[in-house]
């Protein structure tokens, strides 16, 4: 019998405790600190990263009298000449954002089957893995596309209808006369939202903890092993169900107790870079291009070094959440469970003890040679 989602928390708990635990490794622990990163399983939150850049308002200047805030414009004055300037130049940070997110995609594909390769053998190798698995990150990476496309698209659609219709009913020319209709229509549409991103997410949990094995151990692209996947799950819906909703409440759990831990950090990093911005105001730096310039560049390192750390104190939960799927989905994929729990092996076969032999009866003894005669 399939063991069902609630039976993998205490297996999955064991294998983390064993693996990190049993004998510490700090050079492990980095490890998959960086792998958790890149891979997208960190499970911390409430870090507050937007925060930081208001460090740059204690470098600026205070105003010395109110009434000159009340004074400045609203908006500030643009050269028509430099319209298309500025137009350019968002384009080109578009376009690389655009190539920063296709980049980390990419990298991000191919670290999935690093951790899951890291949490089934127990030890992390990132060179190593990249050499394995690059080749099967790149068809993973197509479905991370397909999927990002799409579910953009569906959401444009999904909006954009009953945005284009409230305009061509004339909605927003009279809001007034539909106030009620209005209301109506947002909560519809938010409720459409919400399960459309709560479908998303599914396939998503779904594509993590169980298409990337069965692409893994069987060498496949992502639509046969789908297909391999959705003929597994179709006699267990119900099983798949419940292993979705305690998905959902472990990472809140996951999320809360982390986030309390992930404090210490924050304070290790946060504490010392505001004394070295007031620091700084006090030795009178003001804002100009190279205070500009490093303050980005002080900012990004700052937020780096956050994020590794935070990483760094969640890397119980990065094993714990891959061994929980690969316990649960073992039962019933062979191929998994047979790396993931080998059968032991066979002990020896024991000699058979030899019979006892009899000792022989001693020949009888022979009577005295004759003496010789004279």
């Amino acid at each position: 019998m399939s063991v069902s989602a609630v039976d993998c928390v205490q297996p999955a708990i064991q294998h983390t405790r064993e693996q990190l635990f049993s004998r510490f490794r700090i050079g492990q622990w980095s490890r998959l600190a960086l792998v958790g990163i890149l891979a997208a399983e960190l499970h911390a939150s409430g870090c507050n990263f937007g925060n930081f850049g208001n460090l740059g308002q204690v470098l600026s200047e205070p105003r010395k009298h109110s009434n000159e805030f009340m004074a400045a414009p609203p908006f500030p004055h643009f050269d028509p000449t430099r319209i298309v300037q500025y137009a350019g130049l968002i384009a080109v940070a578009i376009l690389l954002a655009m190539v920063v997110i296709l980049v980390f995609l990419y990298i991000n594909s191919v670290f999935r089957f690093i951790l899951f390769e890291s949490v089934l053998r127990r030890e992390c190798s990132i060179g190593g893995g990249w050499q394995r698995w690059h080749r099967v990150g790149r068809r993973f990476f197509l479905w991370q596309l397909v999927l990002l496309f799409s579910t953009w698209l569906l959401l444009g659609v999904l909006i954009g209808i009953p945005l284009i219709v409230a305009i061509a009913s004339g909605w927003f020319k009279d809001p007034k006369s539909h106030v009620a209709g209005m209301i109506g229509g947002a909560v519809l549409l938010g409720c459409i939202v919400l399960v459309f991103a709560l479908a998303a997410a599914i396939v998503q949990i779904l594509a993590k903890d169980f298409l990337v094995p069965i692409m893994a151990l069987e060498n496949l692209d992502f639509a046969d092993g789908w297909s391999r996947l959705l003929a597994m799950m179709r006699p267990e819906l119900g099983r798949f169900t419940v292993y979705i909703l305690m998905k959902f409440v472990l990472s809140i759990a996951a999320a809360i107790i982390f986030s309390i831990v992930a404090i210490i950090p924050v304070l290790v990093v946060m504490i010392p870079s505001v004394v070295v911005v007031i620091g700084a105001k006090a030795a009178g730096m003001g804002w100009n291009a190279a205070t500009i310039s490093l303050l980005i560049i002080f900012g990004t390192i700052v937020i780096l070094l956050l994020m590794y750390m935070i990483a760094l104190v969640s890397v119980p939960a990065t094993v714990f959440f891959p061994a929980y799927a690969m316990y649960f989905f073992a039962a019933r994929y062979p191929t998994l469970g047979a790396l993931l729990t080998p059968a032991p092996a066979p002990a020896p076969p024991m000699l058979e003890t030899p019979p006892v032999l009899e000792t022989p009866p001693l020949p009888p003894s022979l009577p005295p040679e004759p003496e010789p005669i004279g």
